[in-house]
């Protein structure tokens, strides 16, 4: 780990715990720095808070003082979920003291070089995939950021021959300063989290932050089928690695109906690839090219496109029985995720879904509903379901109580070249405690159907 001198015996604030606010601010009381942490959370119920007053960190927990930045801080550094509208972050910008989320910080103290990858979609499987191909071929990969690894915990520990594989939203991006990746990928970019950015412009700059301090001695991996996405890269100092599924190209990573190509080269029929879905296959190139980049081999990146299923829950590729796909999509909780997973298979979907009552609308499912040829319903939602798939034209609706029963009718209404997909549109809390138990008890009933190991 990098000596941080500019936090020596400085004042720094550490606004919000959580697992990044816990790990930076021990960080850099480590490194010399007179730390105050406040959150919200009152300190009785706020084992980290406790655990940091033990080390010597100041303590204010249960409110937000606003007069607070009075005391002389000199660096912020915030929990990427607080907005940049709290009183606090609004003060602290005025007084021109720098807020930091602790991927700056991380940044600034590894010996490793990181690789940054954002997005709409696609960052988990993304930043996965990779992680599995660099894996594989030795090159002592980390996986650190969203994905559930926090940055600045990953950098303490990273030597000079790791790199660091970083999964990163629009929130961690927008407080960063001098952060920069050895190579970024930006899967996509669609309009999102408005709420917190207020703009389509400030959560599209928070997303391009991950390019803007590269130099050309760095690589910009981006989705060319996006024009806006082509714009931003047009104005990077980067070498610009695009990637597009709209035929091949000789100059960057692509794809068509039939293959994956690498500099025009083919490298991989589709139909051997186990990730499944057309919005997994930008994830694919993504990947590809920033495995390629980093000196990946060939053998090595084909292994593992033929062997990686997907991250769990999220169209996690499970087994293929007698000619019939079996996909654990639990993580559609909402109608959204299910129409972004009906639109990734082409056809021929047995489709199990339901779940919690919200009465949220399932009518953006509706363009896509000449795709199932059979829906199996089940929880608080199974009655609505069934008209609504009726109403659309389904020919098939089956109620059931439970996943065994889910998985045993949508065998029963399946044919060899089927795709049995669970994507529910809804929460799980009627019937399991997570997505992650409803997805295994899914897996668990396939292969007790089908008698499959995997």
């Amino acid at each position: 780990m990098k000596d941080l001198a500019m936090v020596h015996q400085k004042k720094v604030l550490v606004l919000g715990l959580a697992k990044s606010g816990f790990t930076a601010a021990r960080l850099l009381h480590k490194m010399g720095a007179f730390v105050t942490v406040n959150d919200a959370k009152p300190f009785e119920e706020n084992p980290e808070a406790r655990e940091l007053l033990n080390l010597g960190v100041t303590v204010i927990c249960g409110r937000h003082p606003e007069d607070l930045l009075e005391e002389g801080f000199e660096l912020l550094v915030k929990n990427p979920g607080i907005p940049y509208s709290n009183p606090l972050i609004r003060t602290a910008k005025e007084k021109g003291i720098p807020v930091w989320t602790e991927i700056e910080l991380a940044y600034k103290i590894s010996e490793a070089p990181f690789i940054g990858i954002t997005g709409s979609n696609g960052k988990t499987t993304t930043t996965t995939l990779l992680f599995h191909m660099l894996n594989q071929d030795g090159k002592s990969p980390l996986v650190a950021g969203n994905i559930g690894t926090v940055a600045s915990g990953v950098a303490e520990h990273a030597k000079a021959d790791n790199v660091i594989v970083t999964e990163l939203s629009s929130f961690q991006l927008k407080g960063t300063e001098t952060f920069r990746p050895k190579i970024a990928i930006v899967t996509n970019l669609y309009e999102a989290h408005l709420d917190y950015h207020e703009t389509l412009e400030d959560y599209e700059a928070s997303k391009m932050k991950l390019t803007q301090n590269q130099t050309s001695d760095d690589y910009f991996i981006y989705n060319a089928d996006q024009p806006h996405l082509a714009a931003y890269a047009a104005k990077c100092k980067a070498r610009l690695v695009p990637f597009t599924l709209k035929g091949k190209k000789e100059d960057s990573i692509s794809a068509d109906d039939e293959f994956i190509y690498w500099q025009g080269e083919e490298l991989i029929e589709r139909s051997k690839i186990l990730l499944g879905g057309q919005h997994n296959l930008e994830n694919i190139l993504a990947a590809t090219a920033a495995a390629f980049l980093w000196g990946g081999t060939e053998e090595t990146i084909i292994r593992v496109l033929t062997s990686f299923t997907g991250v769990k829950h999220r169209s996690q590729f499970i087994v293929n029985w007698k000619g019939r796909k079996f996909y654990n999509d639990s993580k559609a909780t909402n109608a959204l995720a299910t129409k972004s997973a009906l639109e990734a298979f082409p056809g021929n979907i047995v489709l199990l879904a339901g779940g919690l009552e919200r009465n949220h609308s399932i009518e953006e499912l509706r363009p896509y509903m000449n795709r199932v040829k059979a829906l199996v319903t089940f929880g608080e939602t199974s009655n609505r379901f069934e008209q609504f798939a009726l109403d659309c034209g389904v020919d098939v609706v089956e109620k059931v109580s439970d996943m065994l029963g889910a998985v045993e009718k949508a065998v029963s209404h399946s044919n060899d070249g089927d795709t049995i997909l669970l994507s529910p549109a809804c929460a799980s809390w009627d019937q399991y405690e997570s997505f992650e138990i409803r997805g295994d008890a899914f897996i668990e009933a396939v292969r007790t159907v089908t008698g499959a190991d995997d």
